[in-house]
């Protein structure tokens, strides 16, 4: 990977990929062992970065995340701007790009949580309190409880496409991957989206049901989606099986880090995309 350093952006995308994925990992691994009994209740990407505290160089491990997760934001907000994986312009190429601003800005978030957490801040609450919170300002708003409805069906539907992917997509878009590697990966990215597919049309399900009742106590983050499963009959299973897919999602991610291709633009081309959006 001699060529990464050729270029800032390039970096700080693979950096960030990869601290993406340790964060999957990790919320995977803790929901794995909650299902069998072995661990604390389960919970979202904010629980999972607060365990590290108690690990050997703890804070040094969340300050590392946290910087990958500004780079991972960093990237997704040049992405985005610049076009860098060439979607288009057209309605679906701008959705899209749409998608991947927006989460860039959630995992800003996660980030500074991480950054909090390694500086003794605290995480600034759970992700379920977070969307709470969120969803009670949101539905304060006028059309307050059709926006609440909208963005929780968005967000189904966006889970839906990352199931359908799993299953017949091209999950290893954008890799360069070698052929002898090919096929575990390819596993890890079906599991990986099969996973992220079912928690996300549970996030959104959870907005909706919030939106119909007109109650922002509904709302619930990846925590609470994966704490729903447990509660099913069988749910142990459930939720052992959605953890083996996020830890999977998680060593794609780190496999994204080293085989993805990045067509980064350089710094003077994303200073001037970020200028021309401040316009």
């Amino acid at each position: 990977m001699s060529h990464v350093s050729r270029n800032p952006v390039e970096t700080l995308a693979r950096f960030g990929y990869g601290a993406r994925g340790v964060v999957y990992g990790l919320v995977g691994g803790l929901a794995l062992l909650a299902a069998i009994g072995s661990g604390r209740q389960t919970g979202g990407s904010r629980s999972a970065l607060q365990t590290l505290l108690s690990q050997p160089f703890g804070k040094v491990w969340l300050v590392l995340i946290a910087i990958g997760l500004f780079g991972f934001c960093a990237w997704r907000v040049l992405e985005a701007l610049t076009d860098a994986d060439r979607r288009g312009s057209d309605l679906k190429g701008l959705c899209v790009r749409a998608v991947r601003l927006i989460g860039g800005l959630i995992y800003a978030g996660l980030a500074l949580s991480a950054l909090n957490l390694a500086l003794g801040r605290g995480s600034g609450g759970s992700e379920d309190q977070a969307a709470r919170d969120w969803t009670a300002w949101l539905m304060s708003q006028p059309f307050g409880q059709w926006l609440v409805g909208l963005v929780g069906l968005a967000i189904a539907g966006g889970g839906l496409a990352f199931i359908v992917r799993a299953w017949r997509g091209n999950v290893t878009e954008h890799l360069s991957l070698p052929s002898d590697k090919r096929d575990w990966i390819v596993t890890l990215g079906r599991m990986g989206f099969a996973a992220r597919g079912i928690v996300f049309v549970l996030i959104g399900g959870f907005l909706v049901l919030a939106a119909l009742h007109a109650s922002s106590t509904e709302a619930q983050g990846l925590g609470g989606a994966l704490q729903s499963l447990q509660q099913q009959p069988y749910g142990w299973v459930l939720l052992a099986l959605t953890a083996l897919g996020l830890f999977a999602f998680g060593l794609f991610g780190l496999v994204q880090a080293r085989y993805r291709h990045i067509d980064a633009p350089d710094l003077d081309d994303a200073k001037a995309a970020i200028a021309r959006a401040g316009r």
